[in-house]
């Protein structure tokens, strides 16, 4: 937008060519450069902090997430180890740690029902219109007990649907209790259907047919009960029975869980009459890793915190909160790990081989670690989950402190106010970009007022000289 002032100055022709508008901003500019200078060096300094400030704490944050997800992941969860490893697979969730010997006697796994239906011609055979009810319970020989708790899947057949879109009607709308697809025998098209593992997932069939003629083409010719069974049922659903240090549990399906001390088992053979041990290890070796990895995670925040805490040339050189997390950093051997440690049980991150160097700096004594776990292997291994004590919960509390916004000691104070700061520098740059257009705006308005002086004054020498010029008398 053009300035007011040198339209007027254009306007009179003032100045004799003298740029007045252009003296007005650089003098405008010049009087609040020096202002401006400083604040913007010490908002670009206070940026500075903030990155610095917030590296810092992510590397921490970052470590206490890292160190958790280490735990959660199960590498460090005593392996379980079967003696006949065909029985089962033993899995242990992340954050448990089970511990002991077990025997393990497999009786039975768990079954599911399977049921093949009378034959049709093909899988493109009509089946008849109607509802297919199918009942959930436990079939036991030829009598049948419904689950009261349980609702009946009624499934809508048209007259268009074939034995092949029954079966893709029951699979889809049973949402996983029964599977069903149908299998071209030499005798003809049946269709196949199998319910989930667990005696109470056995069914019957109860279709209502339009015409009520069991025979193909009427929805009740799919219709089966054990009372009526003629062959059809080839498999019937059971339970998982075991033995545990010999005492008998049972399990709907093959995937049992919450066992002592969290494990599970998928049991995959039966070994009856013969007994297997179960044992639970720890794996010294798994614990030696972690700690190993994270000495070196605290060493490069040792790293970073000498080089951007510098006091000389460091971003947050002097800042309380980076001072803060150097006191607490050297103070992390001590870092109380198990409360409730009892005697001759590691009890500190410094019992876990943790030390800290003369400069600040980490390393892993070992021989520490190891004296440790020879000591206490269970203890120690104990300290590897995600409760609310161990090595995860100690340093995550500490990183949270360390990091806390609203506390002003701590690098989360430090980046609030620090960026309050920044706020404050936005504001002073605002009011004196408004000073300085005032002035600027101010200087133009004088400068256009002389303008019209020296034009006004110009006009009257001109008028002067061209009036009472001395005269030529020779003319």
């Amino acid at each position: 937008m053009e300035n007011p002032g040198s339209s007027i100055l254009s306007t009179l022709g003032a100045g004799g060519g003298f740029d007045f508008v252009s003296f007005a901003s650089s003098i405008s500019d010049a009087t609040f450069l020096f202002q401006r200078e400083t604040v913007t060096a010490r908002r670009d300094a206070l940026e500075a902090q903030i990155s610095a400030a917030s590296q810092l704490r992510s590397s921490v944050t970052s470590l206490a997430s890292a160190l958790g997800d280490r735990i959660r992941n199960g590498d460090l969860a005593p392996r379980g180890e079967l003696g006949n490893a065909a029985v089962a697979r033993v899995t242990v969730p992340a954050g448990l740690s089970p511990r002991g010997n077990f025997s393990l006697e497999v009786t039975q796994l768990a079954k599911s029902q399977t049921l093949v239906t009378n034959t049709y011609s093909g899988r493109d055979a009509l089946v008849g219109e109607g509802t297919l009810n199918i009942r959930f319970g436990t079939v036991d020989g030829a009598g049948f007990d419904p689950a009261a708790a349980r609702d009946p899947l009624a499934i809508s057949v048209t007259a268009d649907d074939t034995l092949a879109t029954v079966a893709a009607k029951i699979t889809r709308e049973s949402r996983g209790a029964v599977s069903a697809y149908v299998a071209q025998g030499s005798t003809g098209a049946q269709l196949v259907l199998k319910g989930a593992e667990g005696a109470a997932n056995g069914f019957v069939l109860e279709p209502v047919g339009a015409g009520g003629a069991a025979a193909p083409g009427d929805l009740s010719y799919l219709a089966w009960n054990p009372a009526a069974d003629a062959g059809e049922l080839r498999g019937t659903a059971g339970d998982a029975t075991f033995l545990l240090d010999t005492v008998e549990l049972t399990s709907a399906t093959n995937r049992v869980t919450g066992l002592p001390g969290g494990f599970n088992l998928d049991l995959t053979a039966t070994n009856i009459g013969a007994p297997t041990t179960l044992t639970f290890a720890n794996d010294p070796s798994a614990i030696s890793s972690v700690m190993s990895d994270f000495v070196a995670a605290l060493n490069d925040i040792a790293g970073q915190l000498n080089t951007l805490a510098a006091p000389i040339g460091g971003a947050l050189g002097g800042d309380a909160g980076a001072r803060e997390l150097r006191r607490d950093l050297a103070a992390l051997a001590s870092l109380v790990v198990a409360p409730n440690a009892a005697p001759g049980e590691p009890r500190t991150l410094g019992d876990l081989g943790v030390a800290i160097n003369r400069d600040g700096t980490f390393r892993l004594d070992t021989d520490r670690l190891n004296r440790t776990l020879e000591a206490a292997p269970d203890a120690v291994a104990g300290l590897f989950t995600t409760g609310a004590t161990g090595v995860f919960a100690a340093f995550d509390r500490f990183a949270r402190q360390a990091t806390l916004l609203g506390d002003p000691g701590s690098l989360g104070g430090s980046v609030q106010r620090f960026q309050r700061q920044v706020e404050q520098a936005d504001e002073r740059l605002e009011r004196i970009a408004e000073q300085q257009e005032q002035l600027r705006e101010r200087l133009t308005r004088e400068f256009v007022a002389s303008g019209r002086r020296v034009t006004a004054a110009q006009s009257t020498l001109d008028f002067v000289r061209a009036n009472f010029a001395p005269r030529d008398d020779n003319n």
